[in-house]
């Protein structure tokens, strides 16, 4: 399975995606409104179940890597799992293509992908209160904010709120 946008390639995570999703889990400036970072035995844990086969029905995410067309250069990670028929949308991508757009361009050709080939209608995403750019992404796709649940996540020992969004086809 492979995506292509305007500026956009996506193609399902490989082992030689390795590199990206390493530093997508432990570079400052992507975490840092995400998680804390998670230990290297975490990290290679959570990316060898991105490289399972994925259904719709396996509970598993479907990982794809975002690269440029132009360059080739990889950007990022976009994706979702399917829970109780509610597509879980995520991505994160790397500071220097924070911006261009890449975020939106992306997360709206999974949403069209998952909405043609498999059927989906429902979206959620949850963001952490003070990543306004992740929400700014979702919100330019169609997604609504739901509620917010206060202190519910904790990120260096601060407690945040979680932002839930919703989206319905």
């Amino acid at each position: 399975m492979n995506l292509a946008t305007q500026q956009l390639v996506l193609e399902p995570i490989t082992e030689t995606d390795w590199p990206l999703f390493k530093a997508l889990h432990t570079i400052p400036a992507v975490i840092e409104k995400c998680f804390d970072s998670p230990s290297d035995d975490e990290i290679k844990a959570k990316f060898h179940s991105r490289l399972q086969t994925w259904t719709p029905e396996s509970g598993a995410w479907l990982t794809l890597v975002i690269k440029e067309k132009a360059s080739g250069e990889k950007v990022g990670i976009t994706g979702f799992f399917v829970d109780q028929g509610i597509a879980e949308m995520g991505y994160l991508l790397m500071p220097e293509f924070y911006g261009k757009g890449y975020g939106t361009e992306s997360l709206r050709a999974v949403i069209q992908w998952a909405e043609e080939a498999l059927g989906l209608v429902l979206f959620r995403a949850v963001v952490t209160e003070g990543n306004i750019a992740s929400e700014r992404v979702l919100e330019k796709c169609g997604f609504r904010l739901q509620k917010k649940i206060p202190e519910a996540y904790e990120i260096g020992g601060e407690l945040y709120a979680d932002h839930v969004y919703h989206r319905a086809s």
